[in-house]
């Protein structure tokens, strides 16, 4: 499960790379030009791709509308004030309650509908991986030994086929799992699917079964990216449990996914309002987005305990911050505000 490609979904970014590790020679003087102030296209780090890495921060001194996107900018009052206001339009106009059982008591049905209209536009290479998720270099050297990695809403192979083509380990093994079995048939239709090393299945990562040829302490690295936010937070705790279940001791979670105020939640319209923050898109598909201490709660078990769960799944959490990115329309003279989180969690 991702984000789709209908006119109100959420479009997959690139995450931001560390500023510290970019330093570009610019002008032919050779003065070193600072990245996010370059033009030149064989070194300007966004290029005509706002979602390539970068940094570009912008200052008082900038003029927005020189670029088309912008790093880790706050949304500026005038935004913030809009966000409410069409939050409240979203709330007085919720989803009727004969769609909202239509859309929740099935979603496997629209989730197989997105894959089978989208099978030939909705790969993308995720090669920015294993730049933001050092670990997965690790588990792909040539030494590593015998390791487990299980993709969580692998869709269409975005992360597995990626990692499949950097991994240098003969003994590593990628579980690729989908709620949906268009998707995964999606998967074992690609050229470099080959069983031994990859193994695609339909799993539902808040059911109670675990995955085919997975058992409990199996997995090494859980990858979820933009699959979370489709389920319905009644099912949060169980997708959480499972997880927790399918790693080793010490396994680790990488994720990545919406956060709140995002443009894609301040544009839904009437009738997509699902309850907070959680709605329908367009093709029938789920979208929730998350705040970073609530997202933090959930997996580190808080949640869980706050609503008495006994023996609650917990997690550290190692690393959770805030993806923003500001893009431009520098023909409409138009800013957008776009919003994820991203985070890594260590097995308790």
């Amino acid at each position: 499960m991702a984000a789709t490609s209908s006119s109100d979904a959420p479009v997959e970014a690139t995450p931001v790379a560390d500023p510290e590790r970019l330093k570009i020679a610019d002008g032919a003087d050779g003065a070193v030009v600072p990245p996010h102030r370059s033009h030149n296209p064989d070194s300007n780090l966004k290029r005509s791709d706002p979602f390539q890495f970068g940094s570009r921060y912008l200052t008082e001194e900038d003029n927005v509308y020189e670029f088309n996107a912008w790093d880790h900018v706050e949304t500026d009052d005038a935004y913030k004030e809009y966000t409410e206001q069409q939050l409240e339009k979203q709330r007085q106009a919720p989803v009727s309650d004969f769609d909202k059982s239509r859309f929740n008591g099935n979603p496997e049905k629209w989730w197989n509908l997105f894959y089978k209209n989208n099978t030939s536009n909705f790969f993308k290479n995720r090669k920015w991986l294993q730049q933001e998720f050092p670990i997965l270099g690790t588990v792909t050297a040539e030494d590593a030994g015998a390791k487990v990695i299980l993709e969580i809403g692998a869709g269409a192979g975005n992360t597995a086929f990626p990692i499949l083509a950097n991994n240098k380990n003969p003994k590593l093994k990628i579980h690729a799992c989908d709620f949906s079995k268009t998707a995964v048939e999606v998967m074992r239709k690609h050229e470099e699917y080959h069983s031994e090393q990859i193994q695609a299945d339909v799993w539902d990562v808040a059911g109670q079964e675990l995955p085919p040829d997975l058992e409990e302490g199996s997995v090494d690295v859980a990858i979820l990216i933009f699959i979370f936010s489709a389920l319905s937070p009644k099912e949060w705790a169980r997708a959480v449990h499972n997880v927790h279940r399918l790693l080793k001791p010490g396994g680790t979670v990488l994720f990545r996914d919406y956060g709140r105020g995002d443009l894609a939640q301040v544009r839904f319209r009437k009738g997509r309002y699902l309850e907070e923050n959680f709605y329908i898109r367009g093709d029938g598909t789920r979208v929730y987005f998350f705040d970073c201490d609530e997202l933090g709660d959930i997996w580190s078990g808080k949640t869980a305990e706050a609503d008495g769960e006994a023996g609650a799944s917990k997690f550290s959490i190692d690393h959770l911050g805030v993806d923003r990115r500001l893009l431009v329309n520098r023909a409409e003279q138009k800013k957008m505000y776009r919003c994820w989180l991203q985070g890594r969690f260590t097995k308790q």
